[in-house]
């Protein structure tokens, strides 16, 4: 009998405080690779098309569900932190009678797909533990096996002597089971413990005690299994996690200069020949196309980025579409609705917003060009700005094919100068701008005779 064949309902178990973290904030909220911890296990949760997804919440409640409001997920309340057996009771009215159940920890962000697949479909007729073996001592409750080598329950650390103490074989808390037997077992757990809490792992012994078999897989990766209980924790599998993302864009034939300073934050598709400096830090939803070159230091966020694209050192790249063979930084800054034509340069100390540069157009240094629409092969001088904001309005500068604006400029929108214009440097350009014309804006330069610096 396949486990596929029974609904199959998700548990979620993400109630603890983490007092070692240290924070105000609960602890299945804190960031790995920018993402909520728990949010990294709903989406392994949702990855095995389950009947419903539960989340088990109690510290800090409110803030967890207003962090994932419009989830596909059903909230249950845990009032008190009574321990893992009393919090998946609490969820036991949620589950379909005749299901599959699969517990997983909103502390624990790596579980990947094909292990829990793998707990689900080894032995779908019997509680299925994951289990690992420790390099180190740690607290984990241990696995204790009879000479046949079958499960025959978990001794939690607190409770364990000295020798279930030096078992290798630990618990990772995640497990799979039938609704049914869930029903049966959870409501005859008892306190009676060194920590005076109801443990989950407790139904092994009950298991075994009605003559049950109880199966043990390990994960694909140690990894998988590692939870977060510390600030040090999160640190450490912040790195395994950008570890894992390097790798796999290695074996799609991203060049990085190296993987241990490369971060990714969401998600990133890169096509060939694509090469990525130190530094680097890649946020949201990123495209790149083939040939793609960035340089050491950068910020790319929400972007797309055309074939052929050489993005200069310490730039930064938010919301920006950007096309083949343009030419962005070093130290440029384009923000949201940013929209870069082909061969298009822009340069350091540029920034850009809401705007539109045209194919082959220059920026090369030090300007602002905000709310504003470039035509194809305008030249922008250093230092030129368009002054979009009167103080409660944005407004639009357009600027026409083949423009020439000379350095130390400034366009007041809402301004438009037309194709072919020249507009000559030192100008503040109030009124639209004719086509083909030199505009420009200068006081009387005069030299004042006599007149000495004064000094101390």
């Amino acid at each position: 009998m396949q486990g596929s064949l029974f609904p199959l309902d998700i548990v979620i178990l993400a109630a603890g405080q983490g007092r070692r973290m240290a924070s105000a904030q609960p602890k299945v909220l804190h960031p790995l690779a920018g993402r909520p911890l728990l949010a990294h296990v709903i989406a392994t949760a949702r990855s095995l098309n389950p009947r419903a997804v539960h989340v088990v919440y109690g510290h800090g409640g409110d803030l967890v569900r207003e962090a994932f409001a419009g989830q596909p997920v059903e909230w249950v309340f845990q009032p008190e932190r009574r321990g893992t057996g009393d919090a998946l009771r609490h969820a036991l009215p949620g589950l379909a009678r005749d299901g599959r159940v699969l517990v997983l920890l909103g502390d624990v962000p790596l579980l990947s797909s094909a292990t829990a697949r793998a707990l689900l479909d080894t032995a779908p007729d019997h509680l299925t533990l994951l289990t690992f073996l420790a390099d180190t001592p740690n607290q984990y409750g241990r696995i204790v096996r009879d000479a046949s080598g079958a499960v025959t329950r978990i001794v939690e650390w607190r409770d364990a002597t000295p020798a279930e103490r030096a078992l290798r074989e630990v618990n990772s808390g995640i497990l799979a089971a039938s609704a049914a037997d869930l029903r049966r077992w959870l409501p005859q757990l008892t306190a009676d413990n060194a920590q005076g809490e109801f443990y989950l792992t407790d139904i092994v012994g009950l298991a075994r005690a009605e003559g049950a078999m109880v199966a043990a897989i390990h994960p694909l990766d140690p990894a998988e299994v590692d939870g977060v209980n510390s600030r040090a924790d999160l640190a450490r599998l912040e790195r395994v996690y950008q570890r894992q993302a390097a790798d796999r864009l290695l074996e799609t034939g991203v060049q990085l200069a190296d993987p241990a300073r490369f971060d990714v934050r969401g998600t990133l598709a890169a096509g060939q020949d694509v090469a990525i400096d130190i530094n680097c830090l890649i946020e949201g939803d990123v495209r790149l196309g083939d040939r793609v070159c960035i340089g050491p230091g950068c910020v790319i966020r929400n972007s797309t980025i055309g074939a052929d694209v050489r993005i200069e050192a310490y730039s930064v790249i938010d919301g920006a579409d950007i096309g083949d063979h343009a030419t962005i930084g070093p130290f440029a800054r384009l923000r949201p609705q940013t929209r870069i034509g082909a061969g298009a340069r822009v340069g350091n100390f540029v920034e850009t917003k809401a705007c539109v540069i045209g194919e082959g157009s220059k920026a090369n240094h030090l300007s602002y060009i905000g709310d504003a629409e470039v035509g194809r092969y305008v030249n922008i001088g250093a230092g030129v700005i368009t002054c979009n904001y009167d103080g409660a309005r944005k407004h639009r500068t357009i600027i026409g094919d083949h423009v020439f604006v000379g350095s130390d400029t400034q366009l007041v929108a809402p301004v438009t100068v037309g194709a072919g214009a020249t507009i000559g440097a030192g100008s503040t350009i109030t009124k639209d701008a004719p086509g083909d014309k030199l505009t420009l804006s200068r006081s009387l330069q005069k030299t004042v005779n006599g007149w000495r610096r004064p000094a101390k």
